[in-house]
């Protein structure tokens, strides 16, 4: 087995933001053996679908699973649909798009600015 490979649907789907393109791209090389130890996870991931899960799937090695919904009303729905279903022990649904690393600008003199709050933030009071 070599290193991994860069799937180009799946970058080119995260990179168009729309969750329907990503939903059936999400995969995880760990789910067919965590689902053949817990048959039950083929039920979650079952009832995800039934639901309107846009794509699921365990997370890891289990026995957690993922799914994407459309939104956050989706995914609220979604939540207690499968709670209901009593596929899960628990559920829980978390809205996004969450922040990731942000790239600063650094002046020609190699000083940071620009820091939140104005030039002074950070600085102690009385000091230039």
């Amino acid at each position: 087995m070599g290193p991994p490979q860069l799937d180009t649907a799946l970058m080119a789907a995260l990179r168009s933001g729309d969750p329907a393109a990503l939903g059936p791209l999400l995969s995880n090389d760990l789910q067919p053996a965590a689902v053949s130890l817990l048959p039950r996870l083929r039920q979650t991931l079952a009832a995800g679908r039934e639901y309107g899960a846009l794509g699921g799937i365990v997370s890891g090695s289990g026995p957690t699973c993922a799914f994407l919904a459309r939104d956050g009303a989706h995914a609220r729905d979604l939540a207690v649909a499968l709670a209901g279903a009593g596929v899960c022990r628990t559920v829980a649904s978390v809205t996004g798009p969450a922040p990731g690393a942000t790239v600063i600008s650094v002046p020609a003199d190699g000083r940071p600015g620009g820091l939140p709050g104005g030039s002074e933030a950070g600085r102690p009071a009385g000091r230039p």
